[in-house]
């Protein structure tokens, strides 16, 4: 198999056959074959039942849906463990990553790249979210210990050996801008402009933001700890120059206040840190698998299904 191309997919029944029409004509006369993965992610609208009539009338898309929505990084893994290409493809469904540049990727992949990503604009944004991610960026290259790309997001095109190099990292915890860059390996680039979303509407709200930006910086270094120390002792000395200034009556008063502040402070970063470590102890699964398409017997030599992937 020439390719296998992975696509994570949560309540995407509007955009799927769109998705196909498009891969289709770009792949056409430049790849000789491929599959596509489509990872339902426990969607409550009919993307199963399209995904299902995709294989049907296609049998080089095949699906896979969990058995509830586990979060895009579980899909993205599950979608690799499904994969038989000796390259692997990722992209999403709204078609905000254009199936156009994948000729382009391959050829570059095939110079000896073992990844190609690509690395969009970010014209057409909204100002909050391109400030936010260009702040998120700078503080991300002085703390944590890979180094992330600004523009550079999931779609990509990757080697057998970029893979299977992801498939074997066991973190439950799985922030993949910072594996892709983790397991190093040469790495193409292929820029191109931001593209709006052909259905539906971004499922990422703020909140959802912050929490992937806080697993990124938690996920790739300890260095948050550290400045809890330092913090704690800067207010620790503060509350001891404030008593110092102030009247018998109110020393005391502000040693608590500032020992109490820094006590929380600390609590709460040594608190994500063990959660984490707690999720890791655990072993579950990533995600749980609940049907499957039809797979398609393997051809000599070609890198087989990972069934440990069905629950994992």
């Amino acid at each position: 198999m020439h390719l296998s191309i992975v696509v994570p997919c949560f309540n995407e029944e509007h955009g799927l056959q769109r998705l196909r029409d498009a891969l289709v004509e770009a792949l056409s006369g430049h790849v000789r074959d491929y599959e596509v993965i489509l990872v339902d992610d426990g969607s409550t609208d009919r993307t199963l039942s399209e995904a299902r009539r995709l294989s049907e009338h296609d049998p080089r898309f095949r699906y896979v849906s969990l058995s509830r929505n586990f979060g895009k990084e579980p899909a993205m893994l599950c979608g690799l463990r499904h994969a038989r290409g000796h390259r692997v493809a990722l992209l999403d469904a709204d078609l905000q990553h254009p199936p156009r540049l994948l000729p382009r990727m391959l050829v570059l992949l095939d110079t000896g790249y073992d990844q190609v990503v690509a690395r969009r604009s970010r014209s057409g944004e909204r100002a909050w979210r391109t400030a936010s991610s260009r702040a998120y960026y700078r503080l991300a290259s002085r703390w944590l210990d890979v180094r992330l790309q600004d523009g550079a997001g999931d779609f990509r095109v990757l080697s057998r050996r970029a893979a299977d190099a992801l498939l074997s990292l066991p973190e439950h915890h799985r922030f993949s801008k910072g594996l892709f860059a983790w397991i190093g390996f040469d790495t193409g680039w292929v820029t191109y402009r931001n593209v709006p979303r052909e259905t539906g509407e971004s499922r990422w709200r703020l909140a959802d933001l912050v929490d992937h930006g806080i697993d990124g910086l938690t996920a790739f270094n300890d260095k948050p700890l550290r400045p809890a120390i330092y913090l704690g002792l800067l207010v620790a000395g503060l509350a001891g120059v404030l008593a110092a200034l102030t009247g018998a009556e109110k020393r005391w008063a502000a040693v608590p206040l500032g020992l109490g502040g820094v006590q929380v402070l600390m609590l709460g970063v040594l608190g994500e840190y063990v959660g984490r470590g707690y999720a890791e102890s655990r072993r579950r699964p990533h995600y749980l698998v609940k049907e499957t398409g039809p797979v398609p017997e393997p051809l000599p030599g070609e890198h087989r299904l990972c069934t440990a992937g069905l629950v994992s």
